[in-house]
């Protein structure tokens, strides 16, 4: 069969009727999408996967359960075909063509009308590959442009001026993960392969940063002068400076912006300059730290509760706002972050307020990165267990530590 040209479109569905026929598997990989654009989806099927149910069952779609009659189509702008028997897809196919509906057909794209593309999504950039008819050679196309897209080989230059009137100019505050740079969310990559101005703490990935574009203006959060709260005023005056100037400014931050990292200072210091900010979400070290040494922070039938607390300050500390006693008397799972410079009165806080000396504990030291170190004994022995170790590190008390490692 000759090579059939296609002309490739991009479908406006908000508000608009499409109809999917079948409510499988197929069914369920295709709904996301049609929902995210905003369609008026109807899907007809005698039964539901369990994933399609809950979307019904939320008002997201109108299910019809029974088999398909033409008269489905009656008001569609685009009908998709979800089941593997010929004879029904043949039926909605025919129904289609007598409304001037495009059809696509999951069983046959020969059959069909339309073809659905394989799409990778990136920000505001949409791509759409088709490749003549055959699925694998668009897959593999479609995936070489969203890795080239995530790491910044290929720009997706941002779009015009806001209308804001910042000339464009805005904060990201981007959570980097744990420590190896591939934890980084795809959102957190792209905004940094996007930035004009990157504001990088010392916990950040290194590797992250060898990969930005050479014109990018690199600040590093930790070589700012001054004490811990003159830093951080002269880090909000970089950010609100530089986005006002119209630059695309992503702090870069170890774990999760909002974990420990004053992210929420620094949006209420552009909020309070009137410049445009984000929050993307980190992977935080509280969890995947452990996780990276085999240790799962909760587990059935041995830790239902979890707390995460901060260890700068030591438990006699009068600006401290941890309640050490209320944490001596807890049987589940407690996670101490930048504790290792008072790990000795913490530990002692913990004894003193009820907690077990023989509590399984662990440490790790530099978790997810290749320097990776891990120690486990009880709570008693942890300063003792430390002493090889340096930040950062993850401290870990509870039955979970004694979990046989992965």
């Amino acid at each position: 069969m000759a090579r059939e040209p296609l002309y490739p479109l991009g479908l406006r569905l908000a508000g608009r009727r499409v109809v999917v026929v079948g409510g499988g598997t197929v069914a369920t990989r295709r709904v996301p999408a049609l929902l995210d654009a905003g369609a008026d989806l109807r899907v007809v099927s005698p039964s539901l996967t369990p994933a399609l149910r809950a979307l019904a069952d939320a008002g997201r779609l109108s299910w019809l359960p029974r088999r398909f009659t033409g008269s489905d189509l009656d008001g569609a702008w685009l009908v998709q075909v979800a089941v593997d028997d010929p004879a029904a897809a043949a039926q909605v196919s025919a129904a289609a063509a007598e409304r001037r509906i495009f059809c696509v057909r999951a069983d046959d794209r020969h059959a069909a009308s339309a073809w659905t593309p394989a799409v990778t999504r990136h920000g505001p950039v949409t791509v759409a590959v088709l490749g003549g008819g055959d699925p694998r050679r668009a897959m593999a196309v479609r995936d070489g442009i969203a890795a080239r897209l995530a790491d910044g080989s290929l720009a997706a230059p941002a779009g015009p001026p806001s209308a804001a009137g910042h000339r464009g100019g805005r904060v990201v505050l981007v959570g980097a993960g744990p420590g190896d740079p591939e934890l980084i969310t795809v959102r957190g990559r792209r905004l940094l392969a996007g930035a004009d101005v990157v504001v990088a703490d010392r916990l950040a990935p290194g590797l992250l940063l060898d990969e930005l574009r050479p014109e990018v203006e690199l600040v590093d959060a930790s070589k700012i002068p001054y004490g811990p709260a003159r830093a951080q005023d002269e880090i909000n005056r970089i950010l609100v400076e530089r986005a006002r100037a119209g630059a695309s400014v992503v702090r870069l931050k170890g774990g999760d912006p909002y974990l420990f990292g004053r992210g929420g200072e620094e949006v209420l210091a552009c909020a309070a300059a009137g410049v445009p900010v984000t929050v993307v979400p980190g992977v935080t070290s509280a969890l995947a730290v452990p996780a990276a040494a085999g240790i799962p922070v909760t587990h059935r039938g041995v830790a239902h509760e979890l707390v995460v607390v901060s260890g700068h300050l030591p438990p006699d500390h009068p600006d401290s706002l941890v309640s050490w006693p209320e944490l001596g008397r807890l049987r589940g799972t407690l996670v101490i972050l930048m504790g290792m410079r008072h790990l000795p009165e913490i530990v002692a806080a913990l004894l003193a307020h009820g907690r077990s000396a023989g509590t399984p504990a662990a440490i790790v030291a530099d978790g997810t990165t290749p320097s990776q170190r891990a120690v486990r004994g009880t709570l008693a022995e942890l300063p003792d267990l430390a002493r090889d170790l340096a930040p950062p590190a993850v401290i870990v008390i509870g039955e979970v530590a004694d979990l046989p490692t992965a």
